[in-house]
């Protein structure tokens, strides 16, 4: 046995874990055995000197999730055949390697966000890129164009690993960070090679060429990431990839990008250590009754589009639906009873999954009926489409509904899948498991009468089954229709034709009626992998229903309306508010304000005003709106224009980042040159301080040669909110035809402010830092003397120092001659 698992070690990397099945428990050994145990939280025990330790077999996934989460893999061998029937030693094959990016496991996936496997190849001037999701199937590939948009198209992906050719670790493991890539995998180069690549796709999807997914050109890169990546997850992971039926060629240009800081600074989605998913736009997005709708809801915040047909197709479904409030409700109450179908039918066609999956299935597609009802007569095309995408599959369906019970076991060799009536042979077998005790004392009553013999006895062993003992002193009386079998010291054992007929029904009925329902579990599971393309599209459909009627079911509860999207530059918003700070708990009163922006004369708007007044928020909910409006939902506003906007841009707030040697400043400075020299005149940049973290002079000229920048270099001039408290800018909207002043409305009260919220045009003549500084709690004292300072500095007058009193005459210390701040 230690042969074997030797054998079977060398077959996998040196960072894999193998669990390797012996009986009811999957063992470690040696090594493994060392590094497994305290990361899975067991005991190392030995035998024959040999280091091991195990965990259940059916306690698995709970510690493949602790392998993975230790950054590991780990490889499943399991027993190939039948202990009981086995020659020798019995069989073992690894079945499935397990990593970070391969998970199809519910136990070790979050039900609502995707998790992908990506590869990147580094070819002729371009990145290829590939996506699998394994538990749905999805394949997506691009190609990326210098180092910034594969950094864009990882995040947009947000990959668990990323596989790299070993040739080229090197190359990219400094272009790609851990947080936007996951790990780096390193596999064989041959992988990538552009033969191996396309025969591998042109095999996968059953096509002649790969002309119908990239034209007649050359080949892009993403063809050697993607035939890479199906190979390795197919030959090195050992996954089934059947469902991997579709390839989404996407293109850069598709989407609205948000890099990673404008994902951050305006809460679009929760991340770990972040905001929680209640003040994200996410969690006010969310009105999805499906794992599968949540899933694709994330991705549709994260990749908002940049095509007008494809925006006003989602509004105009969006709308439709909104326009009849009972059978919205009504689609709400049929999605909530439909289950995963995209997982369900992974696991099935991958050969893991069990009767509670087919359960699933046939649960929701006896609701694919009632759905495609409800979209009877929608005005909308994309409403229209998506009902024809439902497949119902009735035969299907009533197969599956008639055959399963209501609620089967996890297991599905141990019988209670099949429902009582679908399979006679399978009834005789359970009547006989159920009543084979009963029969039997009923059959040795019976005998004791005919024969008169009363100690006459029905017995089992397993060498002959079932017999009739009879003691000697009753020979006598044995009818000659028994058969004797064995003569024992005190009687005698007979058998006779009803008794060996009754036991080879009931002798075994058990194991044969289990053994029956497997077989009869694994043609229903091929029946239903049969249907696999019209159940993936029909998951897919219902995903992007549940999104579109989620966005109709929050406009109907959140009073949104519909944006007009057009290709002017116009932006232009009455009454905005913004869609997480007006829904937290406890937030006072949220006031509603305007915005209106262009590409000529209102091209960038200089805010000013105390801090805590509300220009962070302002700023950061014209650019979300944005962003709303291009994923194709309603908008917190009474009204909306935008033009379309290929980038959004934030600046907003930033923070050392020590390990990687920056400074507060040095981040400020590389993310507003990341804006500068990408920014087109259809981007919206959203500016919240420029120039904070060095001295005040310089600050100020940053922020100036950065305003004179964005409005008179033609190739960047974007539409721009910029919030500041350098007053001094103000002077600049006399200067620059499309800068313009606004500031938040202030109202004093003696010694104390009160905030309205209100953005009007003009700018601000105060900073009203002191009295926030008393908000915020700090002590009387310095308030008050700080006051007196600022008096001072306003009058030019260098302040006088405040020398601290003393109780005794001072003798000249060191202390003494420390030089004062002033």
């Amino acid at each position: 046995m230690m042969r074997q698992y030797r054998r079977t070690k060398e077959e996998l990397d040196a960072d894999t874990i193998l669990f390797f099945r012996m009986g009811d428990f999957y063992e470690m050994f040696f090594e493994d055995a060392h590094r497994a145990a305290p990361i899975l939280g067991v005991a190392i025990t030995k035998r024959a000197g040999v280091p091991m330790c195990g965990v259940p077999y059916h306690a698995l996934d709970s510690y493949l999730a602790k392998v993975i989460r230790a950054g590991l893999k780990a490889a499943v061998c399991e027993q190939a055949e039948d202990p009981k029937t086995a020659k020798g030693l019995v069989r073992r094959e690894i079945t499935r390697i397990v990593s970070p990016g391969s998970l199809t496991e519910d136990a070790l996936l979050d039900a609502e966000a995707s998790n992908y496997i990506a590869a990147v190849f580094s070819g002729k001037g371009a990145y290829g890129v590939a996506a699998l999701e394994l538990s749905t199937g999805t394949l997506a590939v691009e190609d990326a164009h210098g180092e910034a948009s594969l950094i864009e198209a990882l995040r947009r992906i947000a990959p668990s690993e990323t596989l790299v050719a070993d040739d080229q670790r090197d190359l990219l493991a400094p272009t790609l960070p851990a947080s936007v890539s996951g790990p780096l995998t390193a596999t064989d180069a041959w992988r990538f090679m552009a033969d191996q690549a396309t025969d591998t796709l042109t095999h996968q999807f059953n096509v002649h060429s790969l002309e119908g997914y990239c034209g007649q050109g050359p080949l892009p890169q993403w063809v050697r990431a993607a035939g890479a990546l199906l190979n390795y997850v197919r030959h090195e992971l050992r996954r089934d990839l059947t469902h991997v039926r579709t390839l989404d060629v996407r293109h850069s240009g598709d989407f609205l990008a948000l890099d990673e800081c404008t994902c951050r600074n305006l809460d679009l989605l929760p991340t770990p250590g972040g905001r929680p998913e209640a003040e994200t736009l996410l969690g006010v997005l969310d009105g999805t009754r499906t794992p599968m709708g949540k899933r694709l809801l994330r991705a549709w915040i994260r990749s908002p589009l940049h095509s007008l047909p494809a925006i006003h197709a989602r509004q105009d479904a969006v709308e439709d639906l909104q326009s009849d409030r009972r059978r919205l409700s009504d689609l709400r109450a049929i999605l909530a009873e439909t289950r995963d179908l995209e997982r369900v039918m992974t696991r099935l066609s991958g050969g893991s999954g069990n009767a509670r999956d087919l359960r699933a299935l046939a649960d929701s597609l006896a609701q694919i009926p009632k759905l495609r009802e409800r979209l009877a007569g929608s005005k909308a095309e994309r409403l229209t489409h998506l009902a024809a995408e439902l497949r119902d599959l009735p035969d299907l369906t009533a197969e599956l509904a008639r055959a399963l019970v209501d609620d089967p076991p996890l297991t599905i060799r141990e019988g209670g899948i099949i429902r009582e009536g679908y399979n006679a042979d399978l009834d005789a077998y359970r009547e006989a498991a159920q009543n084979g005790h009963a029969w039997i004392a009923r059959y040795q009553a019976e005998q004791q009468e005919a024969t008169g013999i009363r100690t006459l006895r029905v017995r089992h062993n397993n060498v002959f089954g079932f017999y009739i003992e009879v003691s000697k002193s009753q020979l006598a009386l044995v009818p000659p229709t028994y058969e004797r079998r064995q003569t024992i010291v005190n009687a005698e054992r007979y058998v006779t034709p009803e008794l060996k007929e009754y036991e080879s029904r009931i002798y075994g009925a058990q194991d044969k009626g289990n053994a029956l329902e497997y077989e009869l579990f694994q043609a229903l599971r091929a029946k239903a992998v049969a249907e696999l393309a019209p159940i993936q599209a029909t998951a897919a459909a219902v995903a992007e229903l549940d999104i579109l009627q989620g966005f109709a079911d929050r406009a109907l509860a959140l009073a949104y309306r519909r944006p007009i999207v057009d290709d002017s530059l116009d932006l232009i918003i009455r009454e905005g508010r913004h869609p997480i700070v007006e829904l937290q708990p406890g937030a006072e009163r949220f006031v509603p304000n305007d915005a209106h922006l262009n590409g000529t004369t209102r091209q960038f708007i200089l805010i000013t005003g105390p801090n805590m007044a509300g220009k962070s928020t302002y700023i950061r909910q014209v650019a979300i709106l944005a962003v709303m409006a291009h994923i194709g939902c309603p908008v917190p506003a009474e009204e909306m224009k935008i033009g379309l906007v290929d980038r959004v841009f934030t600046r907003v707030g930033a923070g050392d980042d020590l390990a990687r040697g920056r400074s507060t400043f040095m981040v400020e400075m590389q993310e507003t040159a990341n804006i500068l020299n990408n920014a087109t005149p259809r981007s919206l940049i959203v500016l919240d301080e420029i120039g904070r973290g060095t001295s005040t002079f310089d600050g100020i000229s940053i922020a100036w040669a950065v305003v004179e920048y964005l409005h008179n270099t033609p190739q960047r001039k974007a539409r721009t909110l910029f919030a500041t408290h350098y007053h001094e800018l103000t002077d600049l909207a006399a200067a620059l035809p499309g800068v313009k002043n606004y500031t938040v409305q202030v109202r004093e009260q003696g010694d104390s402010i009160v905030f309205l919220r209100r953005i009007v045009p003009g700018a601000a003549d105060k900073s009203y830092g002191i009295h926030v500084a008393r908000l915020a709690g700090l002590p009387a004292p310095v308030v008050d003397r700080a006051n007196v300072i600022l008096s001072g500095l306003e009058g030019q007058k260098a302040p006088t120092p405040e020398l601290p009193k003393r109780r005794r005459t001072p003798t000249p210390t060191d202390d003494d001659l420390q030089l004062s701040l002033f």
